[in-house]
């Protein structure tokens, strides 16, 4: 029997159900739903990029030495301001932003959110998927809020989000234990529950990694990536989100390594590694940085980059151990 729409449950309906009670009673799903608020502006202006002058840059370059895509702006301020002023959120950091953002240190504002408001910036001229990726951590207590509050490990997180903007736009959200997508329906304007309980498949279907770069990796690396090349199709659309989420659902692996360039990796650890490792453990999968798992972590600096390793945890297991005896 096929499902109508009114059938079908939305995202706030499914979290309540199935978030741990306390996160539900203190407003997680408000933060949900703020988050759910910009992804359907920042759908709105992608789907419109070229008319609703969404294409090139501002000309300005971010905390991160980046040129600001049109939509990077406007992603920001869209998420930006719905997550300060859903009332629920203390603090909030961004990827194109120097400086946190504080909102409140009263009690009644318990969640903290890092985010990268829109992943995949270069390809967003030539429509090509981009996504949005977003943290959430609980307050551990009530006292003021600094940027030593939002420098938490990832295995801390009680929830994490990513949404992806391509053929139709999917928000994928995770609680302990679980991770649920959501797919936006165009006429009612709500995201509804269209994949139940995500666990990365079995079998890892192909591996995610910029092959032009092979020259800057370390010879351990090269080793780990022609070891793959020889079980598994490459598979790579060069937007984080969108390789993430295709290995989600058809199993995979991902490697963004740091190389003689960039030896502490290019990622950012906060904004784009961490939940997406969240929501790979809470799947069945995992996530490194080569030498550690990447939730174990202890963040020094807001804007912390990492080298990622991600996906079937058999596969990253594999890719670790090889990385490991051949520096040895």
């Amino acid at each position: 029997m096929v499902m109508t729409d009114a059938a079908i449950p939305a995202l706030t309906d499914v979290v309540s159900q199935s978030a741990p009670a306390e996160l539900v009673a203190d407003g997680l799903l408000t933060v949900l739903e703020a988050i759910a608020a910009g992804a359907k502006r920042v759908d709105g202006l992608t789907r419109r990029a070229a008319l609703a002058g969404m294409l090139g840059d501002t000309g300005e370059t971010n905390v991160q030495g980046e040129i600001v895509q049109v939509l990077d702006a406007a992603g920001t301020d869209a998420f930006v301001s719905a997550l300060r002023d859903c009332g629920a959120v203390a603090a909030l950091a961004c990827e194109e932003l120097e400086e946190a953002v504080f909102v409140s240190d009263a009690a009644d504002h318990p969640y903290l959110v890092m985010f990268d408001p829109v992943d995949g910036s270069s390809n967003i001229d030539v429509a090509v998927t981009i996504g949005s990726i977003f943290a959430i951590y609980r307050r551990t207590d009530d006292a003021p809020v600094t940027d030593a509050a939002l420098l938490r490990p990832g295995r801390e997180q009680c929830a994490a989000a990513y949404v992806v903007y391509g053929s139709s736009t999917v928000m994928v959200v995770a609680t302990e234990g679980r991770v649920d997508g959501f797919t936006l329906d165009p006429a009612s304007g709500e995201f509804l529950h269209s994949h139940d309980q995500i666990q990365i498949p079995a079998k890892c279907a192909a591996y995610s990694v910029n092959e032009g770069n092979q020259g800057n990796w370390h010879p351990e690396m090269q080793a780990a990536v022609s070891a793959l090349r020889a079980d598994y199709g490459l598979r790579y659309v060069g937007s984080l989100v969108a390789d993430f989420h295709r290995d989600l659902l058809k199993g995979g692996i991902f490697l963004y390594p740091g190389d003689v360039k960039s030896p502490g990796g290019k990622l950012r650890l906060g904004y784009e590694a961490n939940p997406l490792c969240y929501v790979a453990e809470q799947a069945g999968g995992a996530g490194s940085t080569g030498t550690e798992r990447i939730l174990d972590v202890q963040p020094q600096q807001l804007h912390q980059r990492t080298p990622l390793i991600v996906g079937n945890a058999d596969v990253v297991e594999r890719v670790t151990t090889i990385l490991s005896e051949s520096a040895s």
